[in-house]
């Protein structure tokens, strides 16, 4: 099974991941987890370009396809052959993110961005999406570190973003559940897990 989360920054991702790692682990499944971008050599060396080089131009159209490009990446050397070998996969981020973050909030043609993305995973979507779903303001607030080239856009093309992961999440095929992650990460967690047990026997 193919499981993704989303969600804009400082919704609880990587937190939630890691419990339902632990909770699928627990039930006797083989897990592995990747990022996107990332998980690659390539995706790792697109991921500092996208998010941490600054000094380097990005045109919209550009930024887009570096996303794709990792992804391509992701897909071929990671996340199909853990499929294939039997292992559950829980990715942080898919291509959901990169249809609202360049098409919903950053002006592109979301229908384009999910044609580009659908080849540049060869088709290969989620089984399950999660999106954890939080007022930017507040997921502002729990960021700790640094802000990265998206996260200096500012609240206003936040908002656009987590109206965008509402309005597209059910274009990713699969089971989807927008969740509300304004509460203890405990509680989502629950939720999460509640609605896998309703797809996984």
């Amino acid at each position: 099974m193919f499981i993704t989360l989303d969600g804009i920054d400082g919704g609880g991702k990587s937190t939630q991941i890691e419990l339902l790692a632990k909770y699928l682990e627990g039930r006797g499944l083989q897990v592995a987890q990747f990022r996107d971008p990332g998980s690659t050599p390539l995706g790792n060396a697109v991921r500092e370009i996208l998010l941490h080089r600054e000094d380097i131009p990005l045109a919209n159209t550009a930024e887009m396809l570096l996303y794709m490009a990792a992804r391509a990446q992701l897909v071929a050397e990671q996340i199909r052959p853990a499929l294939e070998s039997g292992a559950t996969v829980i990715c942080d981020r898919y291509l959901l993110a990169n249809v609202v973050y360049q098409g919903s909030a950053g002006g592109m043609d979301v229908d384009a961005l999910w044609t580009v993305g659908r080849i540049a995973t060869g088709g290969l979507m989620p089984d399950v999406t999660i999106v954890l779903d939080l007022d930017p303001a507040i997921a502002a607030s729990r960021i700790q570190r640094g802000q990265d080239r998206l996260e200096k856009r500012g609240i206003g093309y936040f908002e656009k973003v987590r109206a965008g992961f509402v309005d597209q999440i059910h274009k990713c095929g699969g089971h989807t559940k927008l969740v509300d992650a304004n509460r203890p990460a405990a509680d989502v967690h629950q939720e999460v897990v509640a609605f896998l047990n309703e797809i996984i026997p």
